[in-house]
């Protein structure tokens, strides 16, 4: 059975976006140890995605999603909790290539928790008011990928 395409509101989508990036984090890291790549390279590419990518959007939840819910809320504990999980595991600099597969994995479980769960809630709680702020909070502008180093092509 296939699950329906999640109907995601404007203001929601650019955190969306977001996610779809991170995915390809996901995807790279992966694709990285399927061709012998070094973890080093691979890390230095997950560094620079966590410094301009992830770790700002982290910082956005928290500061205008994360509060239409209350600050106890379970479902805000879970991604709070998560969010300091990965980036511990981002700022790691032991056994990479063992850290490499722990942000592969809990990466694509944390976006899919948030995509699936946390931002269907906000989504019904959120006023319009809120929705508005959250959208106005987002950079909307292109992402700007690093290709110094294509390891995954």
């Amino acid at each position: 059975m296939d699950p329906k395409p999640i109907k995601r509101d404007k203001a929601l989508q650019g955190f969306s976006r977001d996610h779809h990036h991170s995915l390809l984090l996901c995807w790279k890291i992966r694709t990285g140890f399927s061709k012998g790549v070094s973890p080093e390279r691979i890390k230095a590419y997950a560094d620079w995605m966590f410094e301009n990518h992830i770790r700002p959007h982290f910082d956005l939840e928290e500061k205008y999603m994360f509060p239409v819910l209350e600050a106890d809320h379970p479902l805000v504990k879970r991604a709070l909790t998560e969010h300091r999980r990965l980036t511990r595991l981002f700022h790691a600099d032991q056994d990479i290539p063992k850290v490499l597969g722990q942000i592969e994995e809990e990466l694509e479980q944390h976006i899919r928790f948030e995509e699936r769960v946390l931002f269907q809630e906000i989504q019904q709680r959120a006023n319009a008011q809120e929705m508005a702020q959250i959208d106005k909070a987002h950079d909307h502008e292109k992402f700007q990928d690093n290709d110094r180093d294509p390891f995954w092509a």
